[in-house]
C-alpha cells in the first residue's frame, strides 16, 4: 500500500514538471488581461463644423490587433483601446484619400477625450473637377473645407494630366465637351481609354445625369443600350434620357452603411430638369444600388471594374504618403478595409491580412453614377448628405 501511494506521489510531480515546460507554456505575461482604456471624441470635416458619420476609427497594438468602432451620424465615437501611448487613426472610404492620424494616451479605466481641432478628417488626395451646367459637386467638396482643381474635357485627353489626381468629379452638363461645343464626349476614344486606366490604377470618378456618356459613350440623349463608344459594357449598364421635372417621394437608401452615416434612410428627391438620364438596366454583380424609388436605382456604384489592357500608371498621391489600403481580418472574424503605413505590412501580412479592399477588385478604384445631383440654385435638400458621403468615401 506504501509502495502504491509512493507511485502515486512520483507520477503527480512528474505531470506538475511537465505543465510547466513545452511549445503551449502560458507564461505569466501572456496570461495577464490586456488592461484598457476609453477615447471619445467627434469627427469633423475640415471646415470644423460639419460632423461626419461612418468615419473608421482605429488604434493597433503591438501585436497588430486592431481596436476599431465606427462614428455616429453625428461624428460622435467611443472606442475601447489598449494602455498606453497610440496612435488614434480615423478614416473614410479606404483611407486612402481621407485620413487623420493623432497621437494619443490611452490610461487604464479612464477616458481620454479627444479635442475636436484634432479630429477633423484630413483630405490627402488630390481632387479635381469638370465645371457643369446643372451640377456644382466642387461647391459642396469647399463647404466642407476641402479643394479640388477645375480642369477642362480636354484635360481628359491627357493621361499624364489626369494621373496626377486621385478623384475626378464629372458634373452634369460638363462644359466643352469637344471643341464644337456640344455637350457628349461622342466617340472620343483618347477620354474612354483614359477614365479606364485612371480607374483601373485605383483612381475614383464621380459622375451625374447627363455624364452617363463618359461611362457610355454617345452624346447626353443616351437612348440606346447597344454596343457604344464608352469604357463601360452596354450589358452591365444602360440609359435613356427620359426623366422629367418632379418629386421622386418616399425613396430609400439602400446601403446600410450610407443610412446609418447620415442619419436617415428615406428622403423625396426633387428632380428640377427634364430629360434626366434614367438608368434603365444595371448588372446587379457588377454595379451596387445605393438609392432607389421602388425597384428603380436612382444611384449606383462599382469598384469592380478593370480593364487588364491598360497600362500600369500611378494615380494620385497614395505611393507619396507611404501608405497602403489593406483588408485586415478581425480577431471577431470579421473584415475591415484601412490604410495603414507600408511599414506596418511585413506585421499584418503575417497576421493574414492581405492587399486592397475586403470587397472589389484589388487596386481598382470606384465609379459613382448618380441621377441626381445639386441644383443649380443650390436646393439640394436631403440629397446633400448624400452627396457629402460619396465625396469622402470616392
Amino acid at each position: 500500500m506504501k509502495q502504491n501511494y509512493l507511485f502515486l506521489m512520483f507520477c503527480t510531480l512528474v505531470l506538475l514538471v511537465n505543465c510547466k515546460g513545452g511549445d503551449d507554456t502560458i507564461t505569466p505575461e501572456d496570461a495577464k488581461p490586456i488592461s484598457t482604456g476609453t477615447v471619445e471624441g467627434k469627427v469633423f470635416a475640415k471646415n470644423g463644423t460639419k460632423p461626419i458619420g461612418g468615419a473608421i476609427v482605429f488604434t493597433v497594438d503591438n501585436k497588430n490587433q486592431v481596436y476599431h468602432t465606427y462614428s455616429n451620424a453625428d461624428g460622435t465615437f467611443s472606442l475601447t483601446a489598449p494602455e498606453g501611448n497610440t496612435t488614434l487613426h480615423i478614416q473614410t472610404g479606404n483611407g486612402l484619400n481621407f485620413r487623420t492620424e493623432i497621437p494619443v494616451t490611452v490610461k487604464r479605466n479612464e477616458t481620454t477625450s479627444v479635442a475636436g481641432k484634432d479630429s477633423k478628417l484630413n483630405q490627402v488626395a488630390k481632387i479635381a473637377y469638370v465645371e457643369g451646367s446643372y451640377d456644382e459637386i466642387e461647391t459642396i467638396i469647399a463647404n466642407l473645407g476641402y479643394t479640388a482643381t477645375e480642369i477642362s474635357y480636354h484635360d481628359l485627353k491627357n493621361l499624364n494630366t489626369i494621373s496626377q489626381y486621385d478623384i475626378i468629379f464629372l458634373n452634369c452638363g460638363s462644359r466643352n465637351f469637344t471643341q464644337t461645343g456640344t455637350n457628349t464626349p461622342g466617340n472620343d476614344l483618347s477620354v474612354f481609354a483614359n477614365l479606364s486606366t485612371f480607374i483601373t490604377n485605383g483612381g475614383s470618378i464621380y459622375t451625374s445625369d447627363w455624364a452617363a456618356a463618359y461611362l457610355v459613350g454617345g452624346d447626353r440623349n443616351v437612348l440606346s443600350c447597344g454596343p457604344g463608344a464608352g469604357f463601360i459594357d452596354f450589358t452591365q449598364v444602360c440609359f435613356t434620357n427620359s426623366g422629367s421635372i418632379g418629386m421622386y417621394d418616399n425613396c430609400s437608401i439602400s446601403n446600410t452603411a450610407m443610412a446609418a452615416s447620415i442619419g436617415f434612410n428615406t428622403l423625396d428627391i426633387q428632380y428640377d430638369q427634364p430629360l434626366w438620364d434614367k438608368i434603365q438596366y444595371h448588372d446587379p454583380l457588377f454595379w451596387e444600388v445605393l438609392v432607389q424609388k421602388g425597384n428603380e436605382p436612382l444611384m449606383i456604384r462599382t469598384n469592380k471594374y478593370t480593364n487588364k489592357n491598360a497600362p500600369k500608371i500611378t494615380v494620385g498621391t497614395a505611393s507619396n504618403n507611404n501608405h497602403m489600403t489593406i483588408c485586415h481580418h478581425t480577431s471577431s472574424g470579421n473584415n475591415i478595409t484601412i490604410t495603414i503605413n507600408q511599414n506596418a505590412w511585413s506585421a499584418h501580412q503575417a497576421h493574414g491580412d492581405y492587399v486592397g479592399a475586403c470587397s472589389g477588385n484589388t487596386g481598382s478604384g470606384n465609379i459613382y453614377y448618380t441621377t441626381f445631383h445639386n441644383h443649380a440654385s443650390g436646393n439640394i435638400g436631403k440629397t446633400g448628405p448624400i452627396l457629402e458621403y460619396v465625396i469622402l468615401n470616392l
